[in-house]
């Protein structure tokens, strides 16, 4: 929906009603992520794709239909392979395309979702796309990392959809979710999408060893950009880590601190060493430790450890910066392999994100969501989830 965004809000602040078009769902090889969306405007003239010449004609049509109507459509495009072709995609793919009339009146808060987008803050827009009651069809909530506005149909469906939306926007993630019709996280019924506005949060691996190349899946797994840095080409290559999204050769201190004075490094970032060399990870954490970030975590063991804090006092980091650091690194889950390790260190920084104690659910009372802890957000391909 980005792609459209600008123009959909100057429509709407002309006074049109747009025919709006977001998948929300993909099955298979769709040719477009959820989502992707087209906009009929007032005069006819389209916006944006759903899937790259496809399916735009019967879309249109549809689009132009609603807006007459005034009811929203939920539609599947790409029953199957051998259909395909009659609905229009021939991609053997499935889509599901909700189309809805958009205007100030019933979504005045798009305006300032539009100006949240363009200065970087992060917000997503829920959408009813399913529900028993047709009154319920195409109302928004905005979600934002301090609270909500707009409504769905009922305060109870407003808070249990907004919290598990605060998780999506914290990850950059569209997705749809189900509920019961009153936003019962157990039932059926009703089925919002989630559009998260945010850029991927990024991971900061350095240490091109076999427990980089399973943290990268990790982090890949969990939402975020991931980047592999190592000063030996020889380790440092993409065919090792196919997971990363990119392999950096690069002394790590010195990618570090060009990556933090081009604005690439934010509170969102989280920073794996996994170097435990000292010529290495000492200069690197010293830089670290000192910037606002979401998590600073080092690989070693505890002798490793405590020379390490030595050699980080000598350079001049407080106490304070040093309470930073998340060493020896992860959770401890009895992790022998990298693989397991990696889950043990993507463990920790969720449990940090999200204020967890990282102990056993069935053995506590305490609420299973939480606050986060610090600033977060993330944008990705729609899935369907049933909260639980």
């Amino acid at each position: 929906m980005r792609e459209v965004l600008d123009d959909l809000v100057a429509a709407m602040a002309a006074g049109h009603t747009v025919g709006l078009g977001t998948v929300v769902r993909t099955f298979r090889s769709a040719p477009r992520p959820a989502g992707a969306a087209m906009m009929v405007d007032a005069d006819g003239s389209a916006v944006g794709s759903v899937s790259g010449g496809c399916v735009e004609g019967a879309l249109y049509e549809l689009a132009t239909k609603v807006v007459e109507s005034g009811k929203p459509v939920l539609q599947r495009y790409g029953i199957s392979d051998d259909a395909a072709f009659e609905v229009g995609l021939t991609c053997g793919g499935i889509l599901d395309i909700f189309v809805e009339p958009v205007s100030t009146e019933n979504f005045p808060e798009l305006a300032q979702v539009a100006d949240d987008v363009g200065a970087g803050r992060p917000v997503a827009i829920v959408t009813v796309i399913e529900h028993p009651d047709p009154a319920w069809l195409g109302r928004h909530l905005v979600v934002r990392p301090e609270g909500f506005v707009g409504s769905l149909g009922s305060e109870r469906a407003d808070h249990a959809v907004s919290d598990d939306v605060q998780g999506l926007l914290a990850a950059g993630r569209n997705a749809t979710l189900m509920y019961g019709p009153d936003g019962q996280r157990r039932g059926e019924g009703m089925r919002v999408f989630a559009l998260s506005f945010a850029p991927q949060p990024r991971m900061l691996v350095f240490g091109a060893i076999d427990f980089a190349a399973a943290v990268a899946k990790q982090g890949t797994f969990l939402g975020y950009r991931v980047t592999v840095c190592d000063a030996r080409a020889v380790f440092a290559t993409a065919a090792r880590f196919p997971q990363a999204d990119e392999v950096v050769v690069e002394w790590p201190h010195r990618y570090l601190q060009a990556q933090i004075a081009a604005g690439q490094v934010d509170e969102r970032t989280v920073i794996c060493v996994l170097t435990h060399d000292p010529k290495f990870d000492v200069p690197l954490l010293e830089l670290a430790l000192r910037h606002n970030v979401a998590y600073v975590g080092a690989m070693g063991s505890r002798r490793t450890h405590h020379d390490r804090l030595e050699r980080l006092r000598e350079a001049g980091l407080s106490e304070a910066e040093l309470a930073r650091l998340s060493s020896p690194i992860g959770l401890d889950l009895g992790s022998r392999t990298p693989e397991e390790t990696a889950v043990s260190i993507a463990a920790e920084i969720i449990a940090l994100h999200w204020g967890g104690g990282g102990g056993r659910l069935s053995t506590m009372e305490a609420r299973i969501h939480h606050e986060p802890t610090v600033e977060a957000d993330h944008e990705d391909a729609g899935y369907e989830l049933k909260p639980g």
